[in-house]
């Protein structure tokens, strides 16, 4: 045979190879579309996801999610700083960014204690202000930010982890100021500047029978008084020994029969021992070594129970896509999670969907990879997870 012949063949050779593979890289199914007939499939975007900078973050994003939720650009501190003085910068972009490519845009979030603008409930003095003033400052704040972005927001985290574990409320600014009536104000105030807007209530720890029975009376009451609340969101922020699969079926199941639907907003898992079970970002531990036991990657026997865990959730959620209507990740890679540093600075965690190397988790594979039949329900995970 002819070198010209030989070298023709290798040529085809190696351009079929390519073919195929470039072929099974863009067959490789995308989370959105696997959960297309479930429910919509949300990230939280930081800094620079919304500004363009963490380029690859953006096409991971484009690739795989069909709604977004800002991580922080539309908290009050961020937006409202100062009385009279708005900064919409960032929120205009990331509203923008989510319009222009068709995805759900979520607002987080118009009333929470935390990260609230140090002005807004106090006067000149640093006292609390009165009743009639709060109720305006709300209103205002609500109807400015609810309106400005009025028909291209889908839905707004209209109040945030009012309520404690054992039912009771926060001993929040607003409560203390307003008692519980800040609440149904706040749904109010945000109906009234977009009716078409979906309204939710979020919390975290939602597994609690105690706040599972309070959220089903807040609920109630707001109904009760006419006013709209579409959704209910269970911050899905997890341990590997928290929360029991099963209370937290309780509560999907107990919020939804209030007719409202569920939401899982801000899942991530972490891998790593637990030190504090909650989601309260002002709690802070104090510094040690066994907490950041895997700084450089996680060992595969933790690697693949997280994977497993990671799967028994998202099953759940699937086997609940009847009355949930979203799941949402707080966090697109591992290198971007709040739980790095959280409750104490240093730690190095892997609870998210994507590891650092910005590669798919094993569990999450497993279970949309084709297979006849559709969504894969059960499965032994084969690989482990994270960066080693």
């Amino acid at each position: 045979m002819k070198l010209k012949t030989v070298i023709f063949f290798l040529l085809l050779a190696a351009a079929a190879t390519s073919t195929a593979a470039g072929s099974e890289w863009r067959q490789e199914p995308t989370i959105k579309d696997a959960f297309k007939d479930k429910f919509r499939v949300g990230v939280a975007l930081n800094h620079r996801q919304i500004s363009g900078a963490d380029k690859a973050g953006r096409k991971l994003i484009l690739k795989h999610f069909n709604s977004i939720v800002a991580e922080n650009c539309m908290k009050c501190a961020v937006m409202h700083p100062e009385e009279g003085r708005y900064d919409f910068a960032e929120a205009d972009k990331f509203v923008e960014f989510g319009r222009s490519n068709g995805m759900d845009v979520i607002g987080h979030c118009l009333v929470w204690h935390s990260q609230l603008a140090p002005w807004f409930c106090v006067d000149k003095d640093g006292r609390p202000v009165s009743a009639e003033v709060l109720k305006k400052r709300m209103k205002d704040h609500i109807t400015t930010v609810v309106g400005r972005y009025r028909g291209r927001v889908k839905g707004w985290d209209v109040v945030n982890e009012a309520l404690l574990d054992d039912g009771s409320f926060r001993d929040s600014p607003f409560y203390r100021i307003l008692g519980e009536e800040y609440i149904p104000l706040a749904f109010q105030y945000a109906h009234e500047a977009d009716p078409d807007a979906e309204l939710y209530y979020n919390d975290y720890g939602m597994d609690n029978r105690f706040k599972r029975m309070a959220v089903v009376e807040l609920v109630r009451k707001l109904k009760a008084r006419g006013l709209r609340i579409d959704a209910i969101g269970m911050q899905g922020h997890m341990g590997m020994d928290y929360p029991q699969l099963g209370n937290f079926e309780r509560s999907i199941r107990a919020f939804a029969a209030t007719g409202c639907k569920v939401m899982i907003t801000e899942w991530d898992m972490s891998a790593l021992p637990s030190v504090y079970t909650g989601a309260d970002i002002s709690v802070k531990a104090g510094s040690d070594p066994k907490m950041n036991p895997y700084p450089n990657g996680l060992p595969d026997s933790v690697s693949r129970a997280w994977n497993r865990r990671m799967g028994d959730f998202l099953r759940l959620f699937v086997r609940h896509s009847d009355v949930i209507s979203r799941v949402t990740v707080w966090g697109l890679t591992d290198a971007d999670s709040w739980k790095n540093n959280f409750p104490m600075r240093g730690r190095t965690d892997y609870p998210l969907l994507f590891g650092r190397d910005h590669r798919m988790k094993p569990f999450l594979r497993e279970i949309i990879l084709p297979r006849q039949g559709g969504l894969r329900q059960s499965g032994r995970d084969t690989k482990n997870g994270g960066e080693h």
